[in-house]
């Protein structure tokens, strides 16, 4: 029989963090560095745990390098070959320790992601993306994949609740993905009728990851810095960006013009544009669970990094954290109805 869960779930957009008395002189105080072992590989991670997404657009190696600049992590998208792959090390050899390769779950998948762990064995992270996480295919998959690379740190997902979370990190994963259609080009809320509002996703699968001693991404739903500071508030370990990367020099695609203005084409990895480019069309069996959209083109994504980075730092002031790690511990979130004036928005 249906069952209805009346306890509120919350977004990003329905909270603010409240501030506090701290301690700190300046932003340039803050630490965003963090230190994390895992759970199944026992690897250590040292950087700071912002990520970009394993999309086309922006999972990219040109991302990777920027990002990598500044202690940040990206999931390479799952399209590049063996190659590229190498080009890209040779080209980049300190960036490894920051990125991931990404991979399928078929039986190609598997002997691809291989030949690249072979060719490339400093890169020490696995992320293994399914739109679908509850599948018993998909967690069987993840239990092959450690038994296979017992000594890489798996990031698996996505999913939205605890037990989940759980099953996975048993199974042999490090790192949960949390978010079920919170993206900005992901259509499965419209589509299927499934989601999970972001911030109690992440709240609530943050606390049954940590009681294994497993940790967790949020995925998806971040539009501004301040988005980014509540997912750690809330006890994300890493936060991964898709659009808010988009549209940059080191984004995937061509630029586009209209009307004397650029472009660059961002989409959903479920959308038309993606499986019409890697499978040559959308599966009869199923609807597209994406969209595609043009962003304005930024530039440099340099400028957007800081902006990112500086927007953590100043959270972590007005709340008195002055590690990065330390913002769960001293965050309170407010319940709001409004975020910002929006008078002056066009």
């Amino acid at each position: 029989m249906p069952r209805i869960d009346s306890d509120i779930k919350l977004d990003f957009k329905d909270v603010l963090l409240r501030p506090k008395r701290s301690t700190l002189k300046s932003r340039a105080d803050v630490d965003l560095y963090r230190t994390i072992t895992f759970r199944n590989s026992k690897l250590t991670y040292y950087g700071i745990p912002v990520m970009g997404a394993n999309m086309d657009t922006v999972g990219t190696f040109e991302m990777a390098a920027a990002l990598d600049q500044h202690g940040l992590f990206t999931t390479i998208h799952k399209h590049y070959t063996l190659e590229e792959w190498q080009v890209f090390a040779r080209q980049y050899p300190q960036a490894l320790k920051n990125v991931a390769v990404s991979s399928g779950t078929g039986e190609d998948d598997f002997k691809k992601l291989g030949a690249i762990l072979t060719e490339l064995p400093q890169v020490s992270f696995i992320c293994l993306d399914v739109a679908n996480g509850y599948s018993e295919h998909f967690v069987a998959y993840v239990k092959q994949v450690h038994a296979a690379f017992p000594h890489h740190t798996i990031i698996a997902g996505n999913v939205v609740t605890g037990e989940m979370v759980e099953e996975l990190l048993l199974a042999g994963a490090d790192i949960i993905k949390v978010g079920i259609g919170p993206g900005s080009v992901c259509t499965t809320r419209k589509k299927a009728g499934v989601g999970y509002p972001q911030l109690s996703a992440v709240i609530e699968c943050g606390d049954a990851a940590h009681g294994l001693g497993g940790h967790i991404i949020s995925d998806g739903g971040c539009t501004c810095p301040g988005d980014i500071a509540k997912a750690f508030g809330a006890g994300a370990d890493f936060v991964m960006l898709g659009g808010m990367l988009a549209g940059h020099d080191q984004s995937g695609g061509e630029i586009i013009f209209h009307d004397g203005k650029q472009f660059k084409l961002f989409y959903g990895m479920s959308s038309d544009t993606a499986m019409k480019k890697h499978s040559g069309k959308v599966a009869d069996y199923r609807a597209s669970e994406g969209k595609t959209v043009e962003v304005e083109y930024k530039g440099n994504v340099e400028v957007t990094i800081q902006d990112i980075l500086g927007g953590v730092r100043s959270a972590c002031t007005y709340i008195g954290a002055a590690k990065l790690k330390e913002m769960p511990k001293r965050t309170t979130f407010i319940r709001v109805m409004q975020q910002t004036n929006e008078i002056f928005c066009g």
